[in-house]
């Protein structure tokens, strides 16, 4: 049987919204982005997962210098849909935190994810003893795979997620302190980057009805961000190690980021969502 509209946006959690960014949006236009972002994170958490069943391997077979080349390109997928993960905020904090979330720092019991064994990895250079939180991680990551799978995505959060994460890279990640100990951080940069340009093209068609030159302008900032990137790709297809980025150089990447940050908080406005 052939559904009708509304059956379609239950489908999809569109309904999930308010009413009143109903009233500024046409319901139907927020199916296909939304359906198509869910899918989207969906195939990115399966490739977390994968990806983290290689590195947590690697370490609980005392790969070191294994573990230590995955450990950057583990986190890219988790990096880009951060706005979901970081909706469940227990997991979030056992993935995801770092030594100063913690009073006790490194050695807090809930201090966990993937900064606990980067410290381990990089900073102590060791793999020994990390089983517990090699398994932990592996564990918390299938939850989330599980979770996202059940869960509907609200307009307003997948719309807002394309300017929370270049906010994050302006506020915290710029200064090197998210990989501390590995200073691949710009691995998370373009894995942030690359989760809120897939929003914004997703949402293209309908920020272009209401400003065309919105969308030029970031689309512009977009290109600019991923051209300063390109200069420390390396050979292999990686990032050179932030601790090699000139302070001077940090500034000139400052600026686009902020730029992106705050011309992207108009996304919902724009989109009626607010």
């Amino acid at each position: 049987m052939k559904k009708s509209p509304l059956a379609l946006l239950l489908t999809f959690g569109v309904l999930q919204t308010s009413m009143s960014a109903f009233a500024a949006t046409a319901p139907l236009d927020l199916v296909t982005p939304v359906s198509d972002y869910k899918i989207y994170v969906t195939e990115n958490v399966d490739t977390l997962a994968a990806d983290t069943q290689k590195f947590t391997d690697a370490i609980k077979k005392g790969d070191l210098a294994a573990a230590k080349k995955l450990f950057p390109t583990t986190r890219l997928s988790y990096e880009s849909i951060e706005p979901i993960a970081e909706l469940f905020s227990d997991l979030d904090a056992s993935i995801d935190s770092r030594e100063d979330d913690h009073e006790n720092g490194v050695k807090a019991d809930d201090f966990t994810g993937f900064h606990r064994l980067e410290y381990a990895l990089f900073s102590q250079n060791t793999t020994k003893d990390q089983a517990v939180f090699a398994d932990k991680l592996l564990a918390d990551v299938k939850e989330l795979q599980s979770r996202i799978a059940d869960m509907t995505f609200p307009p307003e959060k997948v719309v807002g997620g394309a300017a929370a994460l270049m906010e994050e890279v302006a506020a915290t990640k710029l200064s090197g302190e998210e990989d501390r100990y590995s200073h691949t951080d710009l691995y998370d940069f373009q894995g942030n980057v690359d989760g809120s340009k897939k929003i914004v093209d997703l949402f293209k068609p309908q920020l272009e009805q209401s400003d065309k030159a919105f969308v030029a302008k970031v689309e512009k900032n977009f290109a600019t961000v991923d051209k300063i990137l390109a200069k420390y790709k390396t050979k292999d297809g990686g990032y050179e190690t932030y601790d090699k980025v000139k302070e001077q150089d940090r500034k000139v990447l400052a600026g686009p980021v902020n730029t992106l940050a705050e011309d992207l908080s108009q996304m919902r406005g724009k989109l009626g969502l607010n």
